[in-house]
């Protein structure tokens, strides 16, 4: 019994990471690493969706929610960016 514990254990601990990654990049997220703009301001790592031809899935347009932080989005996706 405590042989299956342990096999589990260790399945666990190496296949679950995988998993998760698999699970981000079907939603179509990417982290991003933490970094330090030019002005100095700290940028805190975070997930975003990921690179695409559209802006109607960004967390940001109206209409959607982010699912890490629960903000609803607020920029209109068809205002030209000037």
């Amino acid at each position: 019994m405590k042989r299956i514990f342990w096999v589990l254990i260790a399945f666990s601990l190496i296949f679950a990471p995988c998993l998760i990654a698999v699970d981000a990049s079907a939603k179509g997220t990417t982290s991003v690493k933490g970094y330090t703009k030019k002005n100095g301001t700290y940028v805190a790592p975070h997930q975003r969706t990921a690179p695409n031809n559209t802006k109607m899935d960004n967390y940001s347009t109206k209409g959607n929610t982010n699912p890490y932080t629960g903000k609803a989005g607020t920029k209109d996706p068809y205002k030209s960016k000037k």
